[in-house]
């Protein structure tokens, strides 16, 4: 008798679970069960996505692909790795919340495709493997509006542990996407470093490697040379400084770049590879004004620099950062 009770009670809770479940996909205003597809925003692989394609209505687009091990915006430029990471978390996690209210369906569907911005991922191969777009942010900025390319259904979604608007992780524009990295070689590949400061040339040299030991010498031909063997050890700590070093932004559209450019650096340094890649670096000091009265009146302090970065690129970088690769031509000796 307890065991025909028990199995009456299990076919209740599967007919119930099987209710439940039917309830909860079921799609009102088509009257259909609602597709898994529609409902699956993931790429859970995040291994094979080598490309991601993004655009919105106002004619911006983003291409980022997969380069060996970092990714690649606009066809030449590394990625900030960082954000590069947050926006992948975003493809392999972001997952449905709750279907929004069917009278706000229309609005949501409009929105998507005025101001919604399109991505597309895809494959080694080139092959889509999901479109969708995403929205704004719910009026909580819990959950963030998102609709499978194709379908008639938008959907609230999130990233689980995470409370925020995601959107912000696909529409970073230009420059943004950017590594602000200004030099990024590990110390084992710089075949040599010239520091030139054009108005203390004593001080400027170039350090580079001679088969397996290092040579230093004046950078100007008229500077006097030290007859001294220089210190391996410092010239492997100065090669070392220049494994990462960042700049705070990308300042490309500063309306007063072409002056600062046409003023006399504090100093100009290159660096070659192994490979014989160069980056070359011409800082400009930005001064700040101390206060016009008191014991540090009117005085200039350099917290920050201009980096004009292979001519091609206008950075600023921060003092308390490249400070430590600022060393002049006798460091290198005892």
């Amino acid at each position: 008798m307890k065991n025909k009770r028990s199995l009456i009670l299990l076919g209740l809770l599967v007919v119930l679970g099987g209710f439940t479940l039917y309830y909860l996909t079921q799609d009102s205003s088509r009257g259909t069960t609602l597709s898994l597809e529609e409902r699956n925003f993931a790429v859970e692989d995040t291994a094979a996505v080598y490309k991601i394609f993004m655009a919105d209505r106002f004619n911006h687009q983003t291409t980022l692909e997969r380069k060996g091990k970092g990714w690649i915006y606009d066809g030449k430029h590394p990625v900030n790795p960082n954000v590069m990471d947050n926006l992948m978390d975003a493809v392999k996690r972001v997952q449905m919340q709750f279907k929004p209210p069917n009278a706000s369906i229309k609005n949501l569907i409009k929105s998507l495709a005025t101001e919604g911005i399109k991505v597309e991922i895809y494959d080694r191969q080139d092959q889509l493997l999901k479109a969708y777009y995403v929205g704004g942010s719910t009026p909580d900025e819990r959950g963030t509006y998102m609709m499978i390319e194709g379908a008639e259904q938008p959907y609230v979604t999130s990233i689980p542990g995470f409370t925020g608007n995601i959107r912000f992780r696909y529409n970073l524009l230009g420059d943004d996407w950017r590594d602000k990295a200004v030099f990024n070689v590990p110390a084992d590949q710089i075949q040599s470093i010239s520091i030139n400061y054009p108005l203390q040339r004593s001080e400027s040299f170039t350090v580079s490697r001679e088969g397996e030991g290092y040579q230093v010498k004046p950078f100007y031909a008229l500077s006097k040379p030290i007859n001294a063997a220089p210190n391996p050890g410092k010239i492997q700590t100065f090669f070392y400084h220049f494994e990462r070093i960042l700049a705070e932004s990308f300042i490309n559209e500063h309306p007063k770049k072409d002056s600062i450019l046409q003023q006399i650096p504090f100093c100009e340094i290159q660096l070659i590879t192994t490979r014989g890649d160069s980056t070359a670096v011409a800082l400009h000091p930005r001064y700040f004004q101390t206060a016009p009265s008191g014991p540090e009146a009117s005085q200039r302090i350099v917290e920050r620099y201009y980096a004009n970065v292979n001519q091609e690129d206008f950075m600023l970088v921060q003092n308390e950062v490249f400070k430590k690769i600022f060393w002049g031509y006798a460091f290198f000796f005892e």
